[in-house]
């Protein structure tokens, strides 16, 4: 499946640590260093294990890892972000402990470039969950903890994932704290209530190009499928990779090892051709399934990170990583046919050329 490896780090003076957002927009690549509040943007992507970075942002300089860049909260900084989209031209970070989403109308030339547009928030200097604090009633306007984003170039969609719901909006928002168009996952945008048809922890959310909707909820350690997105306001989804029913929610299907039909705390999913990878994160693995699956609990097809589809260990049972393994990848992104992965337990991105 993969011809060639590169095992990425960051720069030398100052590495990456937990990298749980990772993407590609037009040979650029765009990671979100997670646990040292910032995202990275490299114009080309590296050929070497260490290479430093054009830009930082989120910090003022490359190697400062302050939360909110060791201050309050505003346009430039960062507190945990996760999940990143690009088209080249425009940037969008979900900016997850801040309870925010930024984006750069432009792609971001300078470190601490601020953004331009704050969803979630009333201005920038605000990062309340749900605006008003913990407990507050969500709105169509607010976000508690939201770790994916997702856009077409159009329209947006963003995990609200403590809020257990999806947001979209049909267009790129271009003011601050501009209301969602509709919700997946609730019955209204005030709604706090769930149930096991929902999505319990949605983390990432994907569009594929037929249409098909992919949201990974992490804590029922599944995927939800909808055959179309525009129906998932509307109904629950089609069809679940990971568990058998609705009703289902154990790690590996409650089995003391992993099949090639569970998941174990996944937290993204990408398209790719006619099929669908899923970042099987407590597995420590990436599972490949060669056409979008049309019944729940259908087996995948092939893997990355274990020799096998029976092994959940870090790193392949060693203590050290190796070209081949993984350790937690969080978010996958795929350009032409190289893909990035988020090795998250590793501090590394692990970009892979595909044969396929």
């Amino acid at each position: 499946m993969v011809r060639k490896t590169t095992l990425f780090k960051g720069a030398a003076d100052s590495p990456l640590l937990a990298p749980r957002g990772v993407f590609l927009a037009g040979g650029k690549l765009l990671v979100a260093d997670t646990a040292q509040n910032r995202v990275f943007i490299w114009d080309q992507l590296p050929q070497d294990t260490f290479q430093t970075a054009r830009v930082v942002l989120g910090q003022d300089a490359k190697a400062d890892t302050g939360r909110n860049a060791s201050g309050q909260v505003n346009a430039s900084t960062l507190f945990y972000p996760s999940g990143l989209w690009s088209d080249g031209q425009q940037l969008i970070v979900a900016d997850a402990w801040n309870h925010r989403v930024l984006i750069w109308q432009t792609m971001p030339t300078r470190d601490g470039q601020p953004a331009d547009v704050v969803i979630g928030q009333p201005d920038f200097h605000s990062n309340e969950p749900n605006v008003q604090g913990i407990g507050a009633t969500p709105s169509s306007r607010s976000l508690n903890w939201p770790y994916g984003v997702f856009s077409d170039g159009q329209q947006l969609w963003i995990a609200d994932t403590g809020n257990r719901r999806i947001l979209h909006f049909r267009e790129i928002p271009q003011e601050n704290f501009t209301p969602a168009d509709a919700v997946i996952g609730k019955a209204s945008f005030a709604e706090r209530d769930y149930d096991h048809r929902d999505p319990i922890w949605p983390y990432s959310v994907k569009i594929g190009p037929d249409g098909t909707m992919a949201v990974t909820d992490t804590q029922y350690y599944r995927v939800l499928l909808w055959k179309d997105w525009r129906t998932a306001s509307q109904q629950p989804a089609d069809v679940i990779i990971g568990q058998a029913s609705f009703e289902g929610n154990g790690q590996n299907q409650f089995g003391w090892f992993p099949q090639a039909n569970t998941l174990n705390w996944c937290y993204d999913s990408c398209f790719y051709g006619d099929g669908l990878w899923v970042a099987d994160t407590g597995n420590s693995r990436v599972l490949w399934f060669d056409r979008i699956p049309d019944d729940h609990n259908s087996t995948a097809d092939n893997l990355l990170g274990q020799d096998d589809f029976n092994t959940g260990s870090e790193n392949k049972n060693t203590i050290r990583s190796t070209e081949g393994s993984l350790y937690w990848p969080f978010q996958i992104c795929i350009e032409d046919q190289t893909m990035v992965i988020a090795d998250t337990g590793n501090h590394r991105i692990v970009i892979n050329e595909l044969n396929f």
